[in-house]
């Protein structure tokens, strides 16, 4: 089991419902191999650059640890949810 770290920003005109929904379906992929360690919300935070013509986007960090192919599929997940404008995921050293 690998540590992994996700940084994923959200369009800062989603709804919270909407936006509880995607993070709910990425916590859903991470524990069928892992566990989510910690969800930490940062909120709205200016955008070093523009994205997509926005300025701001909603920030959230997920701590994790799972297997190496579960990144994968998260990845995937992230790539297709419209609502994600950014995302990265990271593997942590030990």
């Amino acid at each position: 089991m690998n540590k992994y770290e996700l940084v994923c920003i959200f369009n800062p005109n989603t709804d919270e419902e909407k936006r509880n929904q995607l993070l709910d379906k990425f916590k859903e992929i991470i524990e069928t191999d892992g566990t989510v360690d910690n969800v930490d919300e940062w909120g709205l935070r200016k955008l070093a650059y523009e994205i997509e013509k926005l300025n701001e986007g909603y920030y959230v960090l997920i701590n994790f640890t799972t297997n190496p192919e579960t990144p994968k599929e998260l990845d995937r997940n992230l790539k297709i949810a419209d609502e994600v404008i950014r995302h990265m995921i990271v593997k942590i050293e030990e």
